[in-house]
Protein backbone atom coordinates (compact mmCIF):
# COMPACT_ATOMS: atom_id res chain seq x y z
CA UNK A 1 0.00 0.00 0.00
CA UNK A 2 1.41 3.26 -1.16
CA UNK A 3 -0.81 6.05 0.98
CA UNK A 4 -1.16 10.01 -1.12
CA UNK A 5 -2.29 12.18 1.82
CA UNK A 6 -3.15 15.23 -0.15
CA UNK A 7 -3.21 18.23 2.88
CA UNK A 8 -1.63 16.53 5.99
CA UNK A 9 -3.13 18.78 8.28
CA UNK A 10 -4.49 18.15 12.05
CA UNK A 11 -6.52 15.01 10.31
CA UNK A 12 -4.44 14.01 7.16
CA UNK A 13 -1.72 13.77 9.88
CA UNK A 14 -3.71 11.45 12.20
CA UNK A 15 -4.90 9.63 9.02
CA UNK A 16 -1.10 9.03 8.01
CA UNK A 17 -0.27 7.80 11.75
CA UNK A 18 -3.44 5.28 11.56
CA UNK A 19 -2.36 3.75 8.10
CA UNK A 20 1.49 3.70 8.63
CA UNK A 21 1.46 0.39 9.85
CA UNK A 22 0.00 -0.75 6.30
CA UNK A 23 1.47 1.30 4.41
CA UNK A 24 4.87 0.80 2.32
CA UNK A 25 5.26 4.51 2.06
CA UNK A 26 2.94 7.69 3.43
CA UNK A 27 3.47 10.62 1.68
CA UNK A 28 1.56 13.91 2.66
CA UNK A 29 1.36 17.57 1.47
CA UNK A 30 1.60 20.94 2.49
CA UNK A 31 1.58 24.41 1.64
CA UNK A 32 3.79 25.61 4.31
CA UNK A 33 7.76 24.87 4.06
CA UNK A 34 7.31 25.09 8.03
CA UNK A 35 5.40 22.23 8.09
CA UNK A 36 8.02 19.96 6.30
CA UNK A 37 10.16 18.92 9.08
CA UNK A 38 7.13 18.42 11.47
CA UNK A 39 5.53 16.03 9.03
CA UNK A 40 8.76 13.90 9.17
CA UNK A 41 9.09 13.80 12.02
CA UNK A 42 5.55 11.80 12.11
CA UNK A 43 7.13 9.89 9.66
CA UNK A 44 5.21 11.43 6.74
CA UNK A 45 7.16 11.80 3.62
CA UNK A 46 6.77 15.37 3.42
CA UNK A 47 5.59 17.43 -0.08
CA UNK A 48 4.87 20.90 -1.06
CA UNK A 49 1.46 21.37 -3.19
CA UNK A 50 -0.19 25.17 -2.85
CA UNK A 51 -3.23 23.26 -4.86
CA UNK A 52 -2.24 24.63 -8.03
CA UNK A 53 0.75 23.30 -10.11
CA UNK A 54 1.38 19.52 -9.81
CA UNK A 55 5.54 19.39 -9.22
CA UNK A 56 7.21 16.61 -10.57
CA UNK A 57 7.69 15.17 -7.01
CA UNK A 58 4.05 15.07 -6.41
CA UNK A 59 3.29 13.37 -10.05
CA UNK A 60 5.66 10.40 -9.17
CA UNK A 61 3.73 10.36 -5.67
CA UNK A 62 0.70 10.26 -7.45
CA UNK A 63 2.19 7.84 -9.66
CA UNK A 64 2.65 5.32 -7.29
CA UNK A 65 -0.11 5.56 -5.16
CA UNK A 66 -2.44 2.85 -4.43
CA UNK A 67 -4.54 4.88 -1.79
CA UNK A 68 -5.49 8.43 -1.96
CA UNK A 69 -7.20 11.06 0.93
CA UNK A 70 -8.15 14.06 -0.30
CA UNK A 71 -8.54 16.35 2.69
CA UNK A 72 -7.85 20.00 0.42
CA UNK A 73 -10.48 22.41 0.86
CA UNK A 74 -12.14 22.84 -2.41
CA UNK A 75 -12.47 26.64 -2.46
CA UNK A 76 -14.36 28.66 -5.30
CA UNK A 77 -12.19 26.97 -7.99
CA UNK A 78 -13.65 23.55 -6.81
CA UNK A 79 -11.39 20.71 -5.88
CA UNK A 80 -7.74 21.03 -7.00
CA UNK A 81 -7.88 17.58 -8.67
CA UNK A 82 -10.46 18.52 -10.59
CA UNK A 83 -9.69 22.40 -11.73
CA UNK A 84 -9.35 23.04 -15.42
CA UNK A 85 -5.81 23.59 -15.34
CA UNK A 86 -5.03 20.47 -13.67
CA UNK A 87 -4.44 17.28 -16.02
CA UNK A 88 -7.01 14.55 -16.16
CA UNK A 89 -7.10 12.80 -13.04
CA UNK A 90 -7.01 9.05 -14.38
CA UNK A 91 -3.36 9.55 -16.05
CA UNK A 92 -2.14 11.06 -12.98
CA UNK A 93 -3.40 7.51 -10.74
CA UNK A 94 -2.88 5.29 -12.93
CA UNK A 95 -2.22 2.26 -9.58
CA UNK A 96 -5.19 3.54 -7.63
CA UNK A 97 -7.50 1.02 -6.11
CA UNK A 98 -9.07 3.05 -2.96
CA UNK A 99 -9.74 7.23 -2.64
CA UNK A 100 -11.13 8.33 0.20
CA UNK A 101 -12.71 12.26 0.62
CA UNK A 102 -12.68 14.03 3.69
CA UNK A 103 -15.83 16.56 3.48
CA UNK A 104 -18.01 17.84 6.13
CA UNK A 105 -21.71 17.34 8.08
CA UNK A 106 -22.23 21.00 6.90
CA UNK A 107 -23.27 19.67 3.60
CA UNK A 108 -26.75 18.66 5.60
CA UNK A 109 -27.55 22.25 6.73
CA UNK A 110 -30.24 23.00 9.27
CA UNK A 111 -32.63 20.33 9.74
CA UNK A 112 -34.10 21.37 13.08
CA UNK A 113 -32.23 19.25 15.28
CA UNK A 114 -33.67 16.14 13.84
CA UNK A 115 -31.56 13.07 12.79
CA UNK A 116 -29.41 13.19 9.68
CA UNK A 117 -28.10 10.30 7.91
CA UNK A 118 -26.28 9.39 4.52
CA UNK A 119 -29.92 9.39 2.16
CA UNK A 120 -31.05 12.47 4.04
CA UNK A 121 -31.80 15.56 1.37
CA UNK A 122 -28.74 17.67 2.12
CA UNK A 123 -29.48 21.51 2.30
CA UNK A 124 -26.34 23.49 2.74
CA UNK A 125 -26.29 27.23 3.37
CA UNK A 126 -23.40 28.34 3.34
CA UNK A 127 -20.80 28.30 0.56
CA UNK A 128 -18.39 26.37 1.89
CA UNK A 129 -20.17 23.97 2.00
CA UNK A 130 -22.23 24.45 -1.49
CA UNK A 131 -18.44 23.72 -2.72
CA UNK A 132 -18.11 20.62 -0.67
CA UNK A 133 -21.10 18.92 -2.26
CA UNK A 134 -19.88 19.86 -5.77
CA UNK A 135 -16.11 17.78 -4.80
CA UNK A 136 -18.52 15.05 -3.15
CA UNK A 137 -20.10 14.44 -6.43
CA UNK A 138 -16.40 15.05 -8.52
CA UNK A 139 -14.69 12.51 -6.73
CA UNK A 140 -17.88 9.92 -6.18
CA UNK A 141 -18.42 10.25 -10.22
CA UNK A 142 -14.35 9.78 -11.13
CA UNK A 143 -14.44 6.37 -8.98
CA UNK A 144 -17.63 5.84 -10.96
CA UNK A 145 -15.49 6.06 -14.20
CA UNK A 146 -12.65 4.60 -13.06
CA UNK A 147 -14.72 1.39 -11.34
CA UNK A 148 -12.33 2.32 -7.83
CA UNK A 149 -14.64 2.85 -4.75
CA UNK A 150 -14.30 6.21 -3.51
CA UNK A 151 -15.83 6.93 0.14
CA UNK A 152 -16.86 10.41 1.27
CA UNK A 153 -16.21 11.22 4.91
CA UNK A 154 -18.28 13.65 6.43
CA UNK A 155 -16.68 14.87 9.49
CA UNK A 156 -18.38 16.36 12.35
CA UNK A 157 -16.64 18.87 14.70
CA UNK A 158 -13.11 17.70 14.76
CA UNK A 159 -11.25 17.92 18.36
CA UNK A 160 -8.34 16.28 20.13
CA UNK A 161 -4.96 16.53 21.29
CA UNK A 162 -3.78 20.41 20.90
CA UNK A 163 -7.90 21.17 20.18
CA UNK A 164 -10.16 20.92 23.07
CA UNK A 165 -12.14 22.23 25.56
CA UNK A 166 -9.02 22.05 28.20
CA UNK A 167 -6.81 24.20 25.95
CA UNK A 168 -9.33 26.74 25.44
CA UNK A 169 -9.96 26.56 29.65
CA UNK A 170 -6.07 27.22 30.32
CA UNK A 171 -6.28 29.96 27.83
CA UNK A 172 -9.19 31.99 28.81
CA UNK A 173 -11.29 31.41 25.51
CA UNK A 174 -13.98 29.23 26.12
CA UNK A 175 -17.39 30.25 26.42
CA UNK A 176 -20.70 28.63 27.55
CA UNK A 177 -22.85 30.08 24.88
CA UNK A 178 -26.55 28.95 25.18
CA UNK A 179 -28.54 28.69 22.47
CA UNK A 180 -31.88 26.40 23.36
CA UNK A 181 -32.03 23.11 21.68
CA UNK A 182 -28.91 23.84 19.70
CA UNK A 183 -26.56 20.52 19.32
CA UNK A 184 -23.97 19.22 17.54
CA UNK A 185 -21.84 16.03 16.75
CA UNK A 186 -18.00 15.87 17.53
CA UNK A 187 -15.24 13.07 16.55
CA UNK A 188 -11.96 12.64 17.92
CA UNK A 189 -9.46 13.01 15.58
CA UNK A 190 -7.90 9.47 16.20
CA UNK A 191 -11.41 7.88 15.18
CA UNK A 192 -10.86 9.95 11.92
CA UNK A 193 -7.39 8.02 11.22
CA UNK A 194 -9.26 4.44 12.68
CA UNK A 195 -12.69 5.32 10.41
CA UNK A 196 -10.26 5.85 7.60
CA UNK A 197 -8.08 2.87 7.25
CA UNK A 198 -11.11 1.41 7.98
CA UNK A 199 -13.12 2.13 4.68
CA UNK A 200 -9.73 1.46 3.21
CA UNK A 201 -8.99 -1.96 4.05
CA UNK A 202 -12.47 -3.31 3.28
CA UNK A 203 -12.65 -1.56 -0.28
CA UNK A 204 -15.77 0.72 1.15
CA UNK A 205 -17.13 3.42 -1.07
CA UNK A 206 -20.04 5.80 -0.77
CA UNK A 207 -21.11 8.74 1.84
CA UNK A 208 -20.37 7.99 5.66
CA UNK A 209 -20.97 9.98 8.20
CA UNK A 210 -17.45 10.07 10.59
CA UNK A 211 -19.59 10.98 13.93
CA UNK A 212 -19.82 10.78 17.46
CA UNK A 213 -22.44 8.50 18.95
CA UNK A 214 -23.98 11.31 20.90
CA UNK A 215 -25.24 14.81 19.56
CA UNK A 216 -24.93 17.40 22.92
CA UNK A 217 -25.26 21.37 23.33
CA UNK A 218 -21.56 22.60 23.20
CA UNK A 219 -22.06 24.31 26.64
CA UNK A 220 -22.24 20.61 28.14
CA UNK A 221 -18.84 19.73 26.78
CA UNK A 222 -16.94 22.87 28.38
CA UNK A 223 -19.00 22.12 31.91
CA UNK A 224 -17.43 18.69 32.00
CA UNK A 225 -13.63 19.56 30.71
CA UNK A 226 -14.08 22.37 33.75
CA UNK A 227 -15.16 19.72 36.13
CA UNK A 228 -12.36 17.27 35.20
CA UNK A 229 -9.54 20.32 35.04
CA UNK A 230 -11.26 21.47 38.83
CA UNK A 231 -11.97 25.06 37.34
CA UNK A 232 -14.74 27.17 37.57
CA UNK A 233 -16.76 27.27 34.24
CA UNK A 234 -17.26 30.32 32.15
CA UNK A 235 -20.28 32.03 32.60
CA UNK A 236 -23.46 31.17 30.25
CA UNK A 237 -23.89 33.57 27.19
CA UNK A 238 -27.48 34.30 25.56
CA UNK A 239 -26.61 32.96 21.96
CA UNK A 240 -28.23 36.31 20.98
CA UNK A 241 -25.88 38.45 22.50
CA UNK A 242 -22.68 36.52 22.13
CA UNK A 243 -19.50 38.38 20.45
CA UNK A 244 -19.35 35.61 17.91
CA UNK A 245 -17.46 36.06 14.32
CA UNK A 246 -19.55 35.48 10.96
CA UNK A 247 -18.51 31.71 10.68
CA UNK A 248 -19.21 30.86 14.09
CA UNK A 249 -22.15 32.13 13.99
CA UNK A 250 -22.98 30.56 11.27
CA UNK A 251 -22.31 27.36 12.43
CA UNK A 252 -25.01 27.85 15.29
CA UNK A 253 -27.51 28.47 12.46
CA UNK A 254 -27.18 24.93 11.56
CA UNK A 255 -29.02 22.39 13.93
CA UNK A 256 -28.78 18.71 13.80
CA UNK A 257 -28.22 15.01 15.08
CA UNK A 258 -25.76 13.50 13.05
CA UNK A 259 -26.58 9.14 12.73
CA UNK A 260 -23.14 7.00 12.53
CA UNK A 261 -24.89 3.83 11.70
CA UNK A 262 -24.32 3.45 8.56
CA UNK A 263 -20.33 3.00 9.69
CA UNK A 264 -21.25 1.15 12.62
CA UNK A 265 -23.55 -1.45 10.94
CA UNK A 266 -20.34 -1.46 8.27
CA UNK A 267 -18.62 -2.92 11.33
CA UNK A 268 -16.62 0.27 13.09
CA UNK A 269 -16.48 1.14 16.62
CA UNK A 270 -15.42 4.44 17.03
CA UNK A 271 -13.06 5.02 20.54
CA UNK A 272 -14.57 7.89 21.58
CA UNK A 273 -18.00 7.12 21.27
CA UNK A 274 -18.72 10.36 23.28
CA UNK A 275 -17.35 13.58 24.36
CA UNK A 276 -16.92 12.43 28.17
CA UNK A 277 -15.47 8.91 27.38
CA UNK A 278 -13.07 11.19 25.06
CA UNK A 279 -12.48 14.46 27.29
CA UNK A 280 -11.65 11.70 30.42
CA UNK A 281 -9.13 10.68 28.22
CA UNK A 282 -7.15 13.39 27.15
CA UNK A 283 -7.63 14.09 30.41
CA UNK A 284 -6.22 11.14 32.36
CA UNK A 285 -3.72 11.02 29.62
CA UNK A 286 -2.48 14.34 29.52
CA UNK A 287 -2.62 14.39 25.90
CA UNK A 288 -4.98 17.55 25.95
CA UNK A 289 -2.18 20.00 25.61
CA UNK A 290 -1.33 18.12 22.36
Amino acid sequence: MHVLILGAGYSGTAIAKAIAPEAQSVTGTTRSPDKLQPLRADGIDPLLFDGNAISAALAQAMKRATHLVQSIAPGQDGDPMFRAKTPPLAGLLPNLRWAGYLSTVGVYGDHGGAWVAEDTVIRPVSLRSMERVEAENAWLDFGARQEIPVAVLRLAGIYGPGRNAFRNLAAGTAHRIIKPNQVFNRIRVEDIGAATVFLAAHGLGGIYNIADDEPAPPQDVVLEAARLMGVDPPPEIPFETADLSPMARSFYGENKRVSNARLREAGFEPAFPNYRVSLAQLWASGTWRG
